[in-house]
């Protein structure tokens, strides 16, 4: 079992910035893929942003060129860079690692941290 905690969650006002940090208990990050997704009430939960092992990225159409994901190995963290967050960015922010080792699929979530942008 590996334990994901998000942090760095909170209230932002519109064009600001907000880094979200995942620490997984173990080394995870480095062999499967590690992404954000978001959820806000009565809406399905989506994805934000992917990175795999090679560290090839992808994003939502909707956060393209203002959220950069990235993670440093040696801490087993994932991270979300939010810049230019606006209103519609406000939603709960889940943390994910997900793959197959020695062939068996592995998904993990994060608990949640919550991400308000308003003035």
């Amino acid at each position: 079992q590996v334990n994901l905690v998000e942090t760095g969650g909170g209230l932002v006002q519109p064009g600001g910035s907000l880094r979200l940090s995942c620490t997984a208990s173990t080394r995870i990050f480095s062999l499967v893929n590690g992404a954000w997704y978001r959820q806000t009430p009565g809406k399905e939960r989506e994805m934000v942003a992917t990175i795999n092992r090679i560290y090839r990225t992808n994003y939502a159409d909707s956060v393209r060129g203002r959220f950069t994901i990235s993670r440093v190995d040696r801490q087993n963290t994932l991270y979300l860079q939010m810049n230019s967050l606006k209103p519609e960015d406000t939603a709960v922010y889940y943390c994910r690692a997900n793959g197959l080792i020695d062939g068996k699929q592995l998904n993990y979530w994060g608990q949640g941290t919550q991400v308000t942008v308003s003035s």
